[in-house]
C-alpha cells in the first residue's frame, strides 16, 4: 500500500536580487497569479494532506500570496541560516511534529509545474519503495546544474554542484531540478544531523540524498521529459518568457478541452482563472484577466479587456474594456465602451460606442447605444437612454442615484441630475435637465423655449460670409414666390 503524500514544501525564502527589483521574486506575476500563488496551486492540486511555504524577505507580503492561492496554508519563516536544507528543515518543523509518509519539497518560483507531475513524484517515490526521489531532466549542455550521478544498476548515489564536479561528472547531461519526494522519517533524520557546508555557508538539501545512500536507502530519479515546467524564474527576462508559454498552454487547453475559438493565440492573454464556454470566438488581441468567466457562443472582441468580469452566454464585447461587471446572455457591448466595477447589464440589453457605466444596474433588454455617462443608476426593463444623455451623480460632495423605468425613454443630450426618478413608461423630452421626479406615463420638457429673432445675422454679422450666405437665400425664397 503507497505511503500517503503527508506534505508539499514550497521553499519560496530567497531574496531574488537578480530580478533587479523592489518587488520580491515571488510576488512577480504571469498569468494572473503570482509565482508562489502557482507554486502552491500546484502543491495543493497534488493532494497533499498538509501544504507548507517557507518564506523570509519580505515574509508577511509572500505568506498573504500564498494564502491567495490556498487559505489554510503553513506558513514557516526561515532563520539566518541559508540554504535549501535549512528552508526544507523549517518547513518540516512548521508541521505536525509525527508527520509520516512522502514528503515533496519544491521551490517557489517555477510557475509551469503541474500538479500532475508532483502527484506522479509521489507515486513513483513509492512504488519504488524509496528514501529519497529526485525529479531529474536530460539537457545536451547543463552547465550550471547540479549532476544527477547514477551507480550501475541506474539508482542515485549522489548530486554534485556543476562547480565540484570532475573532469568527467561535467559530461553527464542528466540535472538536477531541485524538485525532491522523501521519506518523512529520513528527512527528518538528515536535516537534523547535516550540518553547514563550510564553502558556501548553507545548509544544501542535495546533502540528504547522500546521507540516504550512506544507510543503504534508495535514491532513485523520475526524469522529466517535459523541462519547462523544471524551470525556474531568476530575472524579468525568464519571467517574460515563461509568461508567453504558460500563455501559449493556457490558450492550447481552452481550445482543446473547452472548445473555445482563439482566432490569434500570439495576440490573446488569458490568466490561470478564466474560463470560456463551447463555440465562444475570442478575436484577436484581447486579454482575459483575474477571474473571468465567459460563456457559449460569444463573440470576444477584438481589441478587449475583461477584468474579473462574467459574460452570458451568446453575448457579443467588441472593442470594450470590462471591470468587475456582469453582461446578460444575448447582450451586446461596444465598440469602445467602458464598463466600470458595479455594472450589471441585463438579458439582451445593449451599452454602445462611447458609453461609460458604474455602478449600473441596466435591466433586460434596455439600451444605453451612444455616447452616454451612467454612473450609479437603475434603469429599467426595455427603457432606452438617448444619445449623449448624462446621469449627474455627483454634488461634488456625495453621489447620488438614479432610477429610470420600465420601457421609458429618455431623449438625447439630457442630463438627468440625481438624485431623481423616471417613472415607467415615461418620457424626457430631448435636451432636458431633469431635477424633478418624472411620474409614470408623463413627458419631462426641461429646456428653455426656442425663440427666432429675424435679421439678427445681417444687423451683427454684416458682411461675412454667413451674412452673404443668408441673403442669397432669401433671394432664392423671394425670386421662387414670384
Amino acid at each position: 500500500m503507497r505511503a500517503p503524500l503527508a506534505a508539499v514544501i514550497v521553499m519560496s525564502a530567497g531574496d531574488g536580487t537578480r530580478m533587479k527589483s523592489n518587488i520580491n521574486k515571488a510576488l512577480h506575476r504571469i498569468g494572473g497569479r503570482t509565482l508562489v500563488g502557482h507554486a502552491v496551486s500546484a502543491a495543493s492540486g497534488a493532494g497533499a494532506e498538509h501544504v507548507a511555504v517557507v518564506v523570509r524577505a519580505q515574509g508577511e507580503k509572500v505568506a498573504a500570496a500564498a494564502r491567495e492561492a490556498l487559505p489554510e496554508i503553513v506558513v514557516a519563516f526561515q532563520d539566518d541560516i541559508y540554504g535549501t536544507g535549512r528552508a526544507a528543515e523549517c518547513g518540516l518543523l512548521a508541521l505536525p511534529e509525527h508527520l509520516h509518509g512522502t514528503v515533496i519539497v519544491t521551490t517557489g518560483d517555477t510557475p509551469l509545474l503541474e500538479a500532475g507531475t508532483l502527484r506522479r513524484l509521489a507515486d513513483t517515490h513509492a512504488d519504488n519503495d524509496a528514501a529519497v526521489t529526485v525529479i531529474s531532466g536530460i539537457l545536451s549542455d547543463a552547465t550550471g546544474y547540479g549532476r544527477i550521478v547514477r551507480d550501475e544498476s541506474g539508482d542515485v548515489v549522489a548530486i554534485v554542484e556543476h562547480k565540484q564536479c570532475t573532469p568527467e561528472q561535467l559530461e553527464i547531461r542528466e540535472f538536477n531540478s531541485g524538485i525532491f519526494a522523501f521519506d518523512a522519517d529520513l528527512l527528518r533524520e538528515a536535516l537534523a544531523s547535516l550540518g553547514i557546508n563550510e564553502a558556501a555557508g548553507e545548509k544544501y538539501l542535495t546533502d540528504v540524498v547522500e546521507f540516504a545512500v550512506s544507510r543503504g536507502r534508495r535514491v532513485i530519479a523520475d526524469v522529466l521529459t517535459d523541462l519547462v515546467q523544471a524551470e525556474g524564474v531568476n530575472d524579468k527576462a525568464q519571467l517574460a518568457k515563461l509568461g508567453r508559454e504558460l500563455n501559449r498552454r493556457l490558450l492550447d487547453k481552452l481550445m482543446r478541452e473547452s472548445g473555445a475559438i482563439v482566432v490569434d493565440p500570439e495576440s490573446t492573454w488569458i490568466d490561470a482563472d478564466v474560463t470560456v464556454g463551447r463555440d465562444t470566438v475570442i478575436h484577436p488581441g484581447c486579454q482575459l484577466q483575474g477571474a473571468t468567466t465567459v460563456g457559449e457562443n460569444c463573440e470576444i472582441g477584438p481589441d478587449t479587456t475583461l477584468k474579473d468580469a462574467e459574460v452570458g452566454d451568446g453575448a457579443s464585447v467588441v472593442r470594450a474594456h470590462v471591470d468587475l461587471a456582469v453582461i446578460g446572455a444575448d447582450a451586446t457591448v461596444g465598440p469602445y465602451s467602458y464598463l466600470r466595477p458595479g455594472t450589471e447589464l441585463g438579458t439582451g440589453g445593449k451599452i454602445g460606442g462611447f458609453v461609460e457605466t458604474k455602478n449600473a444596474k441596466i435591466g433586460d433588454g434596455a439600451k444605453v447605444p451612444h455616447l452616454t455617462y451612467c454612473g450609479d443608476a437603475t434603469i429599467g426593463k426595455g427603457a432606452n437612454i438617448g444619445a449623449g444623455t448624462i446621469f449627474a451623480n455627483y454634488d461634488g460632495v456625495a453621489k447620488h442615484h438614479t432610477n429610470v423605468g420600465a420601457h421609458s425613454f429618455v431623449g438625447s443630450d439630457s442630463v438627468l441630475i440625481a438624485p431623481v426618478t423616471i417613472g415607467d413608461g415615461a418620457y424626457v423630452g430631448a435636451g432636458s435637465a431633469v431635477e424633478k421626479d418624472v411620474e409614470p406615463g408623463q413627458i419631462a420638457v426641461a429646456r428653455g423655449r426656442q425663440r427666432n429673432i429675424d435679421g439678427w445675422v445681417e444687423r451683427r454679422r454684416a458682411g461675412t460670409k454667413t451674412d452673404k450666405a443668408a441673403r442669397a437665400a432669401r433671394a432664392r425664397s423671394t425670386s421662387e414666390g414670384n
